[in-house]
C-alpha cells in the first residue's frame, strides 16, 4: 500500500534511550551505584525524574538528593564511566525497535539518533546496535542545548538535510517530545518509565511491536493533513 499524497518521508529520528534501547534502568543502575559509593541512596521519585533529562541536569539532581561536595565534573566522570561498562555489558533493544529501524532503511528512509546522552555512552551504544543502522547520531555533549530545546532535533535535520515536514520523530519522553514539536516534526510517542501528556503533534503507540513502515508513512500523512495535530 502506497501513502497518501502529501509530504513524502524522508527521515524517522529516534531518541536513544528508553525508545531504541532499553537503557533507563541501566542509567539509574549506574546511578544508584556512584551514590551507594559516596554513602547515600537515591529515591524512585529521583531516579524517575532523571528520564529524558541530560547528563549534567540528572548528575546536578544526584548531587543535591544526596548533599554531596564531590565536584560536578568529577561525580559526571564516574557516572559516564560506570554507564558504559553497564551498556557494553547489558544493553539491549527495545522490543521492535531493531526490526523497524532495518525495515526503514530497506525502503530509503533515513535514520538517526537524537539523544541527551553523551557521545561517550552513545559510541558503546552504537557498536551494540550497530552503527551502520544510523546515518548519523547527535549527542547531548554536541549541541549547545539540550531537550526539551529543539536544538537537537534542527540539528539532525541540518544533518541530513531534511525539513521538518520530511521527517518523524520517535520518543519516550516528556522532554524529548517537546523537543522534537517545538522543531516542527510529528512524534510517535511509546511512553517507558514516565508518562508523557497528550498534546498537539503527537500520537501514542504501547510499543515498536509490529509497526511497520507503511504505517509511519501514513501516520505522517496524517499529521500533516491536519496541520500537525491542530
Amino acid at each position: 500500500m502506497s501513502a497518501p499524497d502529501g509530504p513524502p518521508l524522508r527521515a524517522v529520528l529516534f531518541d536513544m534511550d528508553g525508545t531504541v534501547v532499553d537503557s533507563e534502568h541501566l542509567w539509574a543502575q549506574a546511578m544508584t551505584q556512584i551514590a551507594a559509593e559516596l554513602g547515600g541512596t537515591l529515591s524512585a521519585e529521583v531516579l524517575a525524574r532523571t528520564t529524558g533529562l541530560s547528563v549534567p541536569a540528572s548528575v546536578d539532581l544526584m548531587l543535591t538528593e544526596l548533599g554531596s561536595d564531590l565536584a560536578h565534573h568529577e561525580a559526571t566522570e564516574q557516572l559516564l564511566a560506570r554507564t558504559a561498562e553497564v551498556f557494553a555489558a547489558e544493553l539491549m533493544w527495545q522490543p521492535g525497535a531493531q526490526e523497524l529501524i532495518d525495515a526503514l532503511r530497506a525502503e530509503g528512509v533515513a535514520t538517526a539518533l537524537v539523544t541527551n546522552s553523551p557521545r561517550v555512552v552513545v559510541d558503546v551504544a552504537l557498536q551494540r546496535l550497530g552503527g551502520h543502522r544510523f546515518d548519523l547520531s547527535v549527542c547531548g555533549d554536541e549541541v549547545a542545548v539540550h531537550k526539551p530545546d529543539p536544538e537537537p532535533y534542527l540539528t539532525a535535520m541540518r544533518g541530513l538535510q531534511r525539513p521538518a515536514a520530511q521527517c518523524l520523530a520517535v520518543e519516550d519522553s516528556p522532554s524529548g517530545t517537546a523537543a522534537a514539536v517545538t522543531a516542527g516534526i510529528p512524534v510517535l510517542v511509546v511512553p517507558s518509565e514516565v508518562d508523557v501528556p497528550e498534546g498537539p503533534g503527537r500520537v501514542f503507540a504501547a510499543s515498536l511491536l509490529d509497526a511497520t513502515v507503511d504505517e509511519l508513512r501514513h501516520l505522517h500523512h496524517a499529521f500533516h493533513r491536519s496541520r500537525f495535530g491542530a
